[in-house]
């Protein structure tokens, strides 16, 4: 589903207003996403990406990436209330496809240093950050009507948000087709969520992707879990525990929608069975 009606017709308003603001030229076609309109641009010389972002939590992604200001982000040029532009990452390389070829350690690898990059920057502070306890709201009454799996989901979130450590800005929303290649020897994270909250949290979406299939095999998040708590340096205990918080989360949203959510609760489950190793 992409933005419509009238929604489209405000962004491109929006659109229109910037590359002319901004002295921008079309360099492709404006195209639409379920939450921002985007168009490639050129900026004097460079090549970039227009956004109009449609919904609240795609304007807060934008200021924390102005905050964040290139430190493991493509870096934003320009930017008011409305519209962001951004550089474009121009690279081929692909960490999906690095992962669907075996090569997930490398994959994973660099997630972990872009990661540090998001973490270590003096973003906390950001007034427009939610807090990981706003952003994990929709577990508690789903585990509650559900049970089962959502309810062990559910308990392991409310004891981790009860006592978190290592709080840092979040992206959010880390996965392979997030970080993109610049073009320039860099791989750089787009489309963040703008959160606060533990550090360990940022890499629990890394285990419900990049495929069902992947995401859904125990052996390989087992294996994948521990190199990136040794990779990130996080404590692997806690880590699975994230893992099964965000992935009951992102079951309960998948029920508000409608939609079978058989992988994250796969993910979870796989999860708790190790957890329940230690």
């Amino acid at each position: 589903m992409v933005i419509t009606g009238k929604k489209l017709a405000e962004a491109t308003a929006g659109l229109n207003e910037a590359k002319r603001n901004w002295q921008l030229l079309d360099d492709g076609d404006a195209f639409a996403t379920k939450s921002s309109l985007l168009q490639p641009v050129i900026y004097g010389d460079k090549k970039a990406m227009l956004k109009i972002p449609v919904c609240d939590e795609e304007r807060r992604g934008a200021a924390v990436m102005v905050c964040w200001d290139g430190a493991g982000v493509v870096k934003v040029l320009q930017h008011d209330d409305s519209a962001l532009l951004m550089e474009r990452a121009m690279g081929t390389n692909s960490l999906r496809q690095i992962v669907l070829m075996g090569e997930e350690d490398e994959a994973n690898k660099i997630i972990c240093s872009v990661a540090a990059k998001l973490h270590q920057a003096p973003c906390r502070q950001n007034k427009d950050l939610v807090p990981l306890p706003i952003w994990f709201r929709s577990l508690e009454p789903a585990a509650e009507k559900h049970g089962g799996t959502l309810r062990r989901c559910s308990e392991m979130a409310a004891y981790l948000l009860s006592d978190p450590n290592d709080i840092v800005a979040l992206h959010g929303d880390i996965h392979y087709d997030n970080i993109l290649h610049s073009g320039k020897g860099t791989w750089l994270a787009i489309d963040p969520k703008a959160l606060l909250g533990e550090r360990g949290f940022d890499f629990a979406n890394l285990f419900c992707n990049p495929t069902p299939e992947i995401a859904s095999s125990p052996a390989r998040l087992e294996k994948a879990s521990a190199f990136v708590a040794r990779e990130a340096g996080l404590d692997f205990r806690r880590l699975l525990q994230w893992i099964a918080a965000w992935s009951g989360l992102s079951a309960a949203w998948m029920l508000e929608d409608g939609e079978n959510p058989v992988v994250p609760l796969t993910v979870a489950q796989n999860a708790l069975a190790q957890l329940a190793k230690f």
